[in-house]
């Protein structure tokens, strides 16, 4: 073999050799390794509860960790709605969490079951914490139209209006309705449009009745 063969093959043997040592660098070395699990967005879940759920071994070589694996495990907590997750090299997972927020209370056999706007239980009580409206429909269930448009109206209230709030009823998808701690009726209608239907409602409380109609907000009724 000619000199200059050689040299092609030592370049390659080379070359073959640092692209190697890269792989074995990135994908099995724990030098790039995870060492942090990096937890944002969560109150009520604790940054261990999420480290445990994402389950990522310490040294676990980043460039091998699953992030869609890790993002499920992550949202499968109760509190948790929804998880991301992203490398941070050279050594740092980060896992930013958006919690459930609880938007009323339903009973839930002998207890108070708080419930987000999907329908889930959060969590239960002895009895109905403070600050949020109760639930009144025929069937609580998840995908229920009466069920999932008063708890949509709940979710997209706004908090002047929800302090007033005791109860959110619904016996189909298009009439729900409010009733105030001081027994005054808000006649909602169907989900849609809360934010104009909320913001009409707040004006007309102002003025003395017992009962306000919202449910089509370019014609409102007071009686």
């Amino acid at each position: 073999m000619s000199r200059r063969a050689w040299r092609v093959v030592l370049a390659a043997l080379l070359t073959c050799g640092v692209v190697g040592a890269a792989a074995w660098l990135v994908f099995f070395s724990p030098v790039l390794g995870v060492r942090h699990v990096a937890v944002s967005g969560n109150v009520m879940v604790t940054d261990e509860e999420v480290r445990r759920a994402a389950a990522v071994r310490e040294l676990t070589p980043m460039a091998t960790v699953d992030l869609e694996a890790v993002r499920r495990a992550v949202a499968g907590l109760r509190r948790v709605e929804s998880a991301t997750v992203e490398r941070a090299w050279p050594d740092t997972l980060k896992v930013r969490v958006a919690e459930r927020r609880p938007v009323a209370v339903v009973p839930w056999g002998g207890a108070a079951a708080v419930v987000d706007r999907h329908a889930v239980v959060i969590e239960t009580k002895g009895s109905a914490p403070f600050g949020l409206p109760a639930l009144q429909v025929p069937r609580f269930a998840a995908g229920d139209p009466a069920t999932m448009a008063a708890l949509k109206v709940a979710g997209g209230l706004p908090e002047d209006l929800t302090r007033m709030i005791r109860t959110v009823s619904a016996t189909s998808a298009a009439d729900v309705s409010l009733r105030l701690g001081d027994g005054r009726t808000i006649m909602w209608g169907g989900a849609e449009r809360t934010r104009d239907k909320a913001r009409i409602a707040l004006t007309l409380l102002e003025r003395p009745a017992q009962r306000y109609d919202v449910s089509s907000p370019d014609v409102v009724t007071i009686k």
